[in-house]
C-alpha cells in the first residue's frame, strides 16, 4: 500500500545551489539521507548521509560511452521528477521471519537528451536501514558502453572483509590497502557502531557485480559489464546497487533489503517446503558395527528411514547416480543407477521424505534441460542441487535464472554449487531457489575451514542470502576418518557443529553424516530436529567478525539459539529479552569440560533452567566450540 503524506512532511527537497539543482531523499526514519545534484563538471553525482553525517562523499552515478561520452551528460536534462512513500508488508513463503516491513521512500528522475528522444531514468529508494539505485533507458539509440561509473567514495578509510569464493575470505584490511577487483559482497566497517554491506539486487539481466578498488583510495567502483554483453539498449534496466547499513554487523545478516528490492512472484509457491536434509556424499565409506555406508540403494534407504524419524524432510542424492558426472555419455535421465532412484522415489514417499537429485552442468547442458527437469518433476523429485556450471557470469546468471524458471514449472526446490552466481535476493521471486555455495562448504574442495573463516563467513557472504555450507559433521574422532571423497577431520565440536546448522540461513540445511553418529548425542539430535522451518523470528543477538556469533531462531513449538567462536575460547552473556512474557524451560548444551576444535571435539554438558526475558544466560564456548539452546514455554498442569 502506497500513503501520500503532507507536502510540509515531505521528505524530497529539490532546491538550487551553484548553479545545480540538488535532490534529497530520506528514509522513513530521517536517520539516512541522499543528495543528488548533476553539475557541469562532474555530472551525475550523489552523497549519502547517516544522522546529518557524510558517510559517502561526492560519488559518480551512470555510465561512459564508447568515446568517452557520459551517460547522462549535460545534455540531459531532469524533465520530471516522481517521489512515493510505500509503507507495507512481505509474507515470505519461507525466510528469517514470517512478516517483514516493506517501507521505504523512493525518487524517480527522468532525464531526457536535447539532441534527440533518448531518456535516462535514475530510481533512489531510502530504507531505515540502505538504500539503494538502479537505472532504466526507456529509449536509447544502441549504444556501446565503455563502463559503468557507479562510484562509492568513503569519507573514513573502513576495514574490508571479502567474499572470496571457496576460499576463506579477504579480509580484515584497510580499503586503502585493497589494490584488485573482487566479487561482491563486502562487508565494511568504518566505526565501533557502524557497518555497511556493498551489494546488489534484481540482477535480471547484464554481468553480476564486481567492484574494484584501487591502493591509497578509500573507495570502490562498479566494474563489471555494463547493460547487456557490454551494450545499453532502450529498455534495459539495471540492478539496484545496494548500500547495507548496520550499527552492529549482525544487523546487516538481518536485513531484507536484497530480497525487498525484487518483485512479488507470479506463481504459486505455496508447495515450497523448507527444511533439513541428510545427504549421501560425505556418508560414502562411513562405518558402523560391520555397515559400510555407500552411494547406493541400501544406504539411501536408511538414510530415507532416519529422515522419517527425525521429521527431517528431505534426503539430498550427489554426483554419479546417473553416472560419471563428468562424463558427457551419463544420461541425467536414463543412466547408471536411475531405476533405483525411482524405487527410492516411491519408498520415500510413503515415508514422508523428498528426494533431492543432483545434477552437473555437462549433463544439463548435452541433454535438453526441458526434458531433464521435468522427468524429475514427473518422477516426483523435490528437488535440484546443479553443480559446476561453465560460462561467463553474465552467461552463468542467464542459465541460473533459466533453471530455477524450469524447476519452479516442475515444482522443484534448486541448490546451485560450485561457484554460482551470487545471491541477490532472488527468492522473494523464486521461492524455490532455496539455497547456493556462496561459500566455502565444510570439507569441499578437499579442504576444511577454520573455525574463524565460519565466524566471518555469516557476517559477509552470509549477508547476500541463504547458504548450503553442509555443516553438521558428528564424527569428529581424532585422525582420518574412513570417508571416501574426504576422510580430513574437521576442526569444530559437536556443539560448534550443531549450532552451525542454525546460525546459517539456509532454506535447505544439509547435514553430513550417517544416523548412528547423531543418535550417539541424543540432546544434539533433539536440536537438530527441533529446526522446524520456516522461521517465525530470526536474530542475530551478538556478535563480532571473525570472533563470534549468537543467532536466535524461533518455530511455532520453541525458540532455538545457537553460539559459536573462532579458534579462542569465550565467555558470553546473553540476555533473554526477545523471549514472550512467558516462563520458559530451557536446555542448555555447551561443550564439555577441557574441549578443543583440534585435540578433544567430542565432549559436551548439558544442563537445564527455567526462564523469563528479565534473565541472562551465561555461555561458556570452547576454542572453535559452541552452544546450542532449546527454550519452550513452560505449561501449566
Amino acid at each position: 500500500m502506497n500513503h501520500l503524506i503532507p507536502s510540509v512532511l515531505l521528505l524530497l527537497v529539490l532546491f538550487s545551489c551553484k548553479g545545480s539543482d540538488i535532490y534529497q531523499l530520506a528514509s522513513p526514519d530521517g536517520r539516512l539521507s541522499v543528495k543528488i545534484e548533476q553539475t557541469t563538471d562532474s555530472g551525475l553525482m550523489y552523497r549519502f548521509f547517516i544522522d546529518n553525517k557524510l558517510v559517502i562523499g561526492s560519488s559518480p552515478l551512470g555510465y561512459r560511452l564508447d568515446g568517452g561520452r557520459m551517460l547522462p551528460d549535460m545534455q540531459y536534462k531532469i524533465v520530471n521528477n516522481d517521489y512515493v512513500a510505500v509503507n507495507s508488508e512481505w509474507h515470505p513463503v519461507w525466510g528469517k521471519r514470517s512478516v517483514v516491513p516493506d517501507v521505504y521512500n523512493q525518487l524517480t528522475l527522468e532525464f531526457e537528451s536535447k539532441k534527440d528522444s533518448a531518456r535516462f531514468v535514475l530510481d533512489v529508494r531510502l530504507y531505515d536501514d540502505g538504500f539503494a539505485f538502479r537505472y532504466n533507458i526507456p529509449e536509447i539509440s544502441e549504444e556501446v558502453c565503455a563502463d559503468e561509473v557507479t562510484g562509492f567514495n568513503y569519507v573514513e578509510n573502513p576495514v574490508a572483509w571479502f567474499y572470496n569464493g571457496e576460499d576463506a575470505n579477504y579480509g580484515p584490511v584497510r580499503l586503502t590497502e585493497v589494490d584488485t577487483v573482487r566479487s561482491p559482497n563486502v562487508t565494511l566497517q568504518l566505526s565501533d557502531d557502524l557497518f555497511l554491506n556493498m551489494h546488489e539486487a534484481c540482477l535480471m539481466q547484464g554481468d553480476p557485480l564486481m567492484l574494484d578498488s584501487e591502493k591509497g583510495e578509500h573507495s570502490l567502483v562498479v566494474a563489471s559489464s555494463a547493460g547487456v554483453l557490454g551494450k545499453l539498449k532502450s529498455g534495459y534496466t539495471s540492478a539496484w546497487r545496494v548500500v547495507m547499513v548496520g550499527n552492529t554487523p549482525g544487523a546487516l545478516v538481518d536485513s531484507h533489503l536484497l530480497e525487498l528490492l525484487n518483485p512479488d512472484p507470479d506463481m504459486d509457491f505455496s508447495w515450497v517446503k523448507p527444511g533439513i536434509a541428510v545427504w549421501d556424499w560425505r556418508i560414502n565409506g562411513a562405518e558402523y558395527n560391520k555397515f559400510t555406508y555407500t552411494m547406493s540403494y541400501p544406504s539411501w534407504v536408511r538414510m530415507v528411514d532416519f529422515a522419517a524419524e527425525q521429521g527431517f524432510g528431505y534426503l539430498v542424492l550427489d554426483a554419479n547416480w546417473y553416472g560419471p558426472e563428468f562424463d558427457s555419455d551419463s544420461n541425467p535421465t536414463s543412466g547408471h543407477k536411475a531405476a533405483d532412484v525411482q524405487r527410492l522415489l516411491a519408498y520415500a514417499k510413503e515415508k514422508g521424505v523428498g528426494v533431492w537429485l543432483y545434477l552437473n552442468d555437462i549433463g544439463g547442458r548435452k541433454f535438453p534441460i526441458e526434458e531433464t527437469l521435468s522427468q524429475y518433476g514427473r518422477w516426483g523429485a523435490s528437488g535440484v542441487k546443479y553443480g559446476f556450471m561453465e560460462g561467463s557470469p553474465e552467461e552463468k546468471n542467464r542459465w541460473t535464472q533459466k533453471i530455477t524458471e524450469l524447476c519452479a514449472k516442475n515444482r522443484l526446490l534448486v541448490d546451485f554449487h560450485d561457484g554460482p552466481v551470487h545471491p541477490y535476493g532472488q527468492m522473494r521471486t523464486w521461492p524455490n531457489a532455496v539455497t547456493r555455495e556462496y561459500c566455502h562448504a565444510q570439507l569441499d574442495a578437499h579442504r576444511v575451514f577454520s573455525p574463524s573463516t565460519f565466524c566471518t563467513s555469516v557476517f559477509v557472504n552470509m549477508v547476500a542470502g541463504p547458504l548450503d555450507m553442509n555443516n553438521g559433521m558428528f564424527d569428529l574422532r581424532q585422525g582420518p576418518t574412513t570417508r571416501i571423497d574426504e576422510n580430513q577431520p574437521v576442526p569444530s565440536t559437536l556443539v560448534s557443529e550443531a549450532a552451525r546448522t542454525l546460525i546459517v540461513f539456509s532454506g535447505v540445511t544439509i547435514l553430513p553424516d550417517i544416523p548412528e553418529y547423531y543418535k550417539k548425542y541424543p540432546a544434539l539430535l533433539q536440536f537438530l530436529s527441533a529446526q522446524k522451518m520456516p522461521w517465525k523470528e530470526s536474530r542475530t543477538l551478538a556478535g563480532k567478525i571473525g570472533e563470534y556469533v549468537v543467532m536466535m531462531r524461533q518455530t511455532d513449538e520453541a525458540i532455538l539459539v545457537g553460539a559459536a567462536t573462532n579458534e579462542s575460547g569465550r565467555i558470553i552473556d546473553i540476555p533473554l529479552d526477545f523471549l514472550d512474557d512467558l516462563q520458559y524451560d530451557v536446555l542448555i548444551i555447551e561443550d564439555g569440560d577441557g574441549a578443543h576444535y583440534l585435540t578433544n571435539r567430542e565432549t559436551l554438558k548439558e544442563s537445564r533452567r527455567k526462564v523469563s526475558k528479565q534473565d541472562s544466560i551465561k555461555l561458556t564456548l570452547a576454542p572453535g566450540g559452541g552452544a546450542c539452546l532449546i527454550f519452550k514455554p513452560v505449561t501449566s498442569k
